[in-house]
């Protein structure tokens, strides 16, 4: 049996294997039983009825596609092995729970492009978060996404980052910046601003250019803007991934009573996907809120307004031509593919489109909390995802030499498919590309 086939369960996680170890099957069902009958939407029902197995929603999935069509990684096949295989009445061993734990995780990347696909509208992404609760309340979850998830718990944000190392970060980009634009200062816990600038984990641990960008445009535009200070400033949330909607919520409305604290008019979030349908969407719902009470937009849409307010001035396009990958959450999740499109136009002498794009365009596959479960299972994802490497390899060949997207978890995917099929590109992200062409 090939590394890249072996059985499911084969597969090690010692997050998984701690909760097996646990195992008890009456435990199993009641909770199984408390999701389906209390906590799950009336749409479940809805969904699983309607079905009709037509197979459409085979060929949209990056997975089925990768793996040479094997039915097994189709979408379909994944609600036959893991939800389905949980409450049709079967006896739940172990290695059934551990099944449906490994599929659901790591192998579905809730990108909803199978339900773009389905004539019934029937959304997999649902059912597999179904199975991801299940898992959770069982115990079951891989261990690097779960310390992730208890990081959130611990801190409010997803590093384990103390409040004094994130206000020093900010303090060491503000000197790092002033040695550009003397006069720039990175506002903390100013009342009454327009707009709260938030940010995940990620940027003041491992990529703190992006708050040192985002404070030179904030700058420049005269932008009355403002950090928040305390917990509440990462707006990430790897709860929602694992399924630990209590914490999800807690996350949701510590994000949102600091908004509602500093007495700001709106919330700009930094370029995220999964924290943007998090805020935007999945926590809104949870807390019982139809709108958030402050509105919320995504960088892609900020930056459009500025450039087209004329707040900032391109002074010359970039030369090296660019391609784009369209993250999920904000294409399918909320249609700012047309904007986004804009704002590399304004700042790219050449743009070459990947086919397809758009909403059709495939998931990096780093989303959906995949790429956080940890190296385990890293192969399986980028052997899982051949077909964003060709479409990377097709915009190489019509002359992109740049990657563009406005994601961290997209980063992330196309480095390790980047690095994998030894693919000669260069991944930016937007404010990346605004930072080098404007006018400073």
């Amino acid at each position: 049996m090939s590394e890249s086939h072996q059985r499911i369960t084969d597969i090690d996680d010692k997050g998984i294997d701690a909760g097996l170890a646990l195992f008890d099957e009456d435990r199993v069902k009641q909770i199984i039983k408390h999701v389906i009958n209390t906590e799950a939407s009336p749409r479940l029902n809805a969904y699983l009825s309607t079905c009709v197995h037509c197979g459409l929603c085979s060929d949209s999935c990056h997975y089925y596609l990768s793996r040479d069509k094997d039915p097994s990684y189709s979408p379909a096949g994944k609600v036959k092995e893991s939800l389905l295989a949980l409450t049709q009445g079967r006896k739940i061993t172990p290695e059934v729970l551990k099944k449906a734990a490994i599929v659901a995780y790591t192998r579905c990347n809730l990108c909803r492009r199978c339900a773009l696909y389905c004539t019934l509208g029937v959304d997999i992404a649902y059912l597999i978060s179904v199975v991801r609760r299940i898992c959770f309340l069982c115990g079951v979850v891989p261990h690097y996404i779960q310390d992730t998830a208890n990081s959130h718990s611990a801190t409010f944000n997803q590093m384990w980052i103390k409040n004094d190392e994130w206000l020093d970060s900010l303090y060491w980009q503000e000197e790092e910046a002033r040695e550009e634009l003397p006069e720039l200062t990175i506002p903390v816990e100013r009342e009454g601003a327009d707009v709260m600038y938030s940010v995940i984990g990620p940027e003041p641990k491992f990529r703190a250019q992006l708050i040192y960008q985002a404070a030179v445009i904030m700058e420049k535009a005269g932008i009355n803007w403002t950090f928040p200070g305390t917990r509440g400033w990462d707006n990430s949330d790897m709860c929602m991934f694992t399924g630990d909607y209590d914490m999800m919520g807690r996350l949701k409305k510590a994000h949102f009573d600091t908004a509602l604290r500093l007495k700001v008019d709106r919330i700009v979030m930094g370029e995220c996907g999964h924290a943007f349908r998090s805020v935007f969407d999945t926590g809104n719902r949870y807390l019982g809120w139809k709108t958030p009470p402050v509105p919320v937009i995504h960088a892609v849409e900020f930056y459009h307004e500025l450039l087209t307010e004329n707040r900032i001035t391109i002074r010359k396009k970039l030369a090296t031509p660019v391609t784009f990958h369209d993250p999920c959450n904000i294409v399918r999740g909320r249609g700012l593919h047309e904007i986004a499109r804009k704002v590399v136009r304004s700042c790219c002498d050449t743009f070459i489109e990947m086919t397809p794009n758009r909403e059709h365009n495939f998931c990096c596959g780093a989303g959906g909390g995949v790429i956080n479960c940890g190296p385990n299972f890293k192969k399986e994802r980028v052997l899982g995802n051949r077909v964003k490497a060709q479409q990377l390899f097709d915009a190489k060949a019509k002359g992109a030499e740049i990657v563009i997207t406005p994601c961290h978890n997209c980063h992330g995917g196309l480095e390790d498919l980047i690095h994998h099929y030894g693919i000669d590109m260069e991944i930016k992200f937007l404010s990346d590309i605004l930072y080098e062409t404007m006018e400073i």
